[in-house]
């Protein structure tokens, strides 16, 4: 029939797309990749744990501050509890703006605190990831990798390179 292709010609034609498939194949296993998990780095890493201390340190005296507030805020709550009822009427009513005021102050002061750390723990955590990912580079490129992953749901331990890079970082 016009149009067919002859069954020999079939035949090699067959076997040279199932050979091409092969050749990807071939070249996978040939591939050398590896993992990086990178919240372990964040939670491991010498240069992220000094991030969080020294965040810590850094925003101790205002967390020292707040609880002050806090508790000042829990005392007098407790007083206008146990007192209130025997007070004037204009001493409560001076201590309950006294507790209201305190109150908005605590939660404005809580929640500028709160914004003030996620945004020196962003720049800290920005900071171990630029060197993190300098120093996979450099792993990558002396250990002969094609191809290095971060957060993937799943990878074997067999291609986990986490240990070393955490190791790596502590060198430098």
């Amino acid at each position: 029939m016009p149009g067919e292709i002859p069954v020999k010609i079939r035949h090699y034609l067959l076997m040279a797309a199932a050979s091409l498939m092969l050749v990807p194949a071939a070249q996978a296993a040939d591939l050398k990749i590896g993992f990086v998990a990178t919240e372990r780095i964040f939670r491991e890493a010498a240069p992220a744990l000094k991030a969080q201390r020294k965040l810590e340190k850094e925003f101790a005296e205002r967390d020292a501050n707040l609880q002050k507030l806090a508790k000042s805020t829990q005392d007098l709550q407790n007083q206008l509890t146990k007192d209130g009822a025997t007070m004037t009427e204009a001493d409560r009513s001076r201590k309950e703006r006294d507790l209201a005021a305190m109150n908005r102050d605590f939660q404005r002061l809580q929640r500028e605190f709160r914004e003030d750390l996620n945004s020196r723990r962003n720049e800290e955590l920005a900071a171990v990831q630029e060197r993190a990912n300098k120093v996979i580079k450099e792993f990558a490129e002396s250990e002969k990798y094609d191809l290095i992953v971060q957060d993937v749901i799943y990878a074997g331990p067999k291609i986990d390179i986490t240990e070393r890079v955490i190791k790596a970082l502590a060198d430098k």
